[in-house]
């Protein structure tokens, strides 16, 4: 068998493990779901989603911290101001990490009535799909068409 060539190369400026460090926790992951979905107010994903009021919080501020989402200001009549949060580009940039989550857990864990949420496209009522797809046009690509190769901010390990 022969060594990775990844062996040579230092992760430590990983963009997955960056990645992870603002989104890969589990109840981020369901507040962006939620606000995908069009929650937006604190109150309303509490309702959906149980997360404790601490925990969301401490979410939601850590994606406004990360530019994922802004909060603007509201108010009810006759109450206090209150905010809602929104997607900016960079959050909205997460969709497709949501839609392979949901795509693999469709496939493996969903009930056995099937999933419960269903994607479309709202111009021509068609499902959406994630697809992996080459810069030279080639489609359908899984895991065994793709290669990894040092891109440039790649640094050899040091031994």
């Amino acid at each position: 068998m022969s060594r990775p060539t990844a062996l040579d190369w230092s992760s430590d400026n990983c963009s997955v493990e960056r990645t992870l460090d603002i989104i890969g926790e589990k109840w981020t992951l369901v507040v962006l779901r939620e606000v995908f979905q069009g929650i937006r107010r604190f109150e309303d994903m509490r309702t959906r989603t149980a997360i404790p009021r601490q925990v969301l919080s401490a979410r939601l501020a850590r994606l406004v911290d990360g530019g994922i989402l802004r909060r603007e200001s509201y108010q009810e009549p006759g109450q206090r101001q209150r905010y809602q949060y929104r997607l900016t580009q960079k959050g909205i940039d997460l969709h497709p990490i949501l839609l392979a989550l949901m795509t693999w857990g469709d496939r493996y864990v969903a009930d056995p009535d099937g999933p419960s949420l269903e994607l479309y496209h709202h111009d021509c009522d068609g499902s959406v799909e994630l697809q992996l797809t080459c810069s030279r046009g080639h489609t359908g690509l899984t895991a065994r068409d793709v290669r990894p190769r040092p891109g440039p901010a790649a640094r050899l390990r040091s031994a």
